[in-house]
């Protein structure tokens, strides 16, 4: 039942922005409602723009754009052409039951350990279905998820003094060559000789060089391994604290629960910001944003429009946003020509992990996560979040399957 409270964990106890369109000091344009939003992302006056376009350009490559950054009827045909890899018929059929091991392997051994944090088996779960997915499953070293996460966890966002940026760009430098030489090189050289329905077989086919394939795969990285863990998190979370919400959730059916964990989404966008760059100049809500502005459409704020989320938009209310209006999570995946591909894979991965997560009778949030923000990514970063269980261990190791 929906709730006139502020539920989020992860807005920082800030209220949605109302001004719709407004220009900062700083010359950076914001854009809060859901219709100034739509027509901006909707529209071809724009480019990407923000921390992932900072972060290609710092990478050591000349060659073909990555897909994020392409506009155009370049990024459309490529969009065309890896689109099979998402669809949700491609989901289910083709991923189902690697999400079902990976959840039963995660759980099983938390639910033998009794105790495990949270985001780290959030990130497993992540890293795993994303590297089937890309075609990351040949590393010459295990730790992947590991190497992923060091790689976006600081380093490259060019801040600080001049020995810091320099630091940071060194440190940037070698996370890369390690992610290159144990996870990219190898997997592209087992496709090289077998080529497979995955995401890397896909840009050898189209031509791409090692060190394009490799910033596409870090671009991969950051979609569908960092984000996913953080929405993972995020949802169990609220599921395991609020407990009608959780019997809510376990005693529903498929399509009810990824329309929960939507509206979840809806309120904790793991993205907080979407950055672009104008092309031309653009009306907007009475205000005209002129070429060559930065614009920072403010996610939080769009989920929240009341044109589109009705009454108590802080709240959690399955079903307030249909798709002829906006669709479940509204824009947390983004909008137009640049919205998230994987959109599917991240709910139903995380269905899949949070329904045998759920089940583990005596689950208990031991300690709440700490709420971080990370600007590169311009998201929430939940850490430290330990989970417990009660169940005995040879109990849990019979039931998911798991033989010592």
């Amino acid at each position: 039942m929906a709730s006139h409270s502020d539920v989020r964990r992860t807005a920082f106890g800030r209220p949605p922005g109302t001004c719709p369109v407004h220009r900062d000091a700083a010359g950076i344009w914001h854009v809060r409602t859901f219709a100034a939003a739509r027509q901006l992302l909707r529209g071809d006056a724009t480019r990407q723009a923000g921390f992932k376009a900072e972060l290609v350009e710092r990478l050591p490559q000349k060659g073909k754009t990555p897909i994020l950054f392409l506009e155009g009827r370049p990024h459309h045909e490529q969009r065309r052409l890896t689109a099979p890899f998402f669809t949700p018929r491609a989901v289910d059929t083709r991923y189902r039951g690697l999400m079902a091991g990976l959840a039963d392997k995660v759980i099983g051994r938390f639910a033998a350990a009794g105790r495990g944090e949270l985001s780290a088996m959030g990130m497993e779960m992540a890293v795993g279905v994303a590297a089937e997915v890309v075609g990351l499953t040949d590393s010459r070293r295990s730790g992947l998820d590991q190497r992923i996460n060091a790689f976006f966890a600081g380093g490259l966002d060019g801040s600080g003094g001049r020995l810091r940026r320099l630091w940071g760009a060194l440190l940037a430098q070698a996370r890369l060559a390690r992610f290159y030489w144990y996870d990219v090189r190898p997997a592209i050289a087992a496709r090289a000789q077998t080529p497979r329905e995955d995401v890397i077989s896909h840009l050898i086919k189209q031509g791409y060089k090692d060190t394009e394939i490799l910033t596409e795969c870090i671009t991969y990285g950051a979609a569908g391994m960092v984000t996913t863990r953080e929405f993972i998190t995020v949802c169990a979370w609220h599921l395991i604290e609020d407990e009608a919400l959780r019997a809510r959730y376990v005693s529903a059916d498929e399509p009810a629960r990824h329309a929960l964990l939507e509206e979840i989404l809806r309120l904790e966008p793991v993205v907080g910001t979407l950055f672009r760059r104008t092309t031309a100049a653009i009306s907007l809500d009475d205000q005209v944003i002129p070429a060559d502005a930065l614009v920072a459409v403010d996610l939080r704020a769009v989920n929240a429009d009341p044109a589109v989320s009705g009454a108590a938009p802080l709240a959690i209310d399955p079903g307030r946003c249909p798709a002829h209006r906006a669709g479940a999570p509204v824009m947390s995946f983004g909008d137009g020509h640049h919205r998230c591909p994987g959109s599917f894979l991240a709910i139903q991965e995380t269905d899949i992990f949070l329904t045998r997560l759920l089940s583990l009778p005596g689950l208990r949030l031991e300690r709440r996560p700490d709420v971080g923000w990370n600007d590169l990514v311009t998201g929430y970063e939940l850490r430290n979040a330990w989970l417990a269980c009660t169940v005995r261990a040879d109990q849990q190791a019979d039931r998911f399957g798991i033989i010592e």
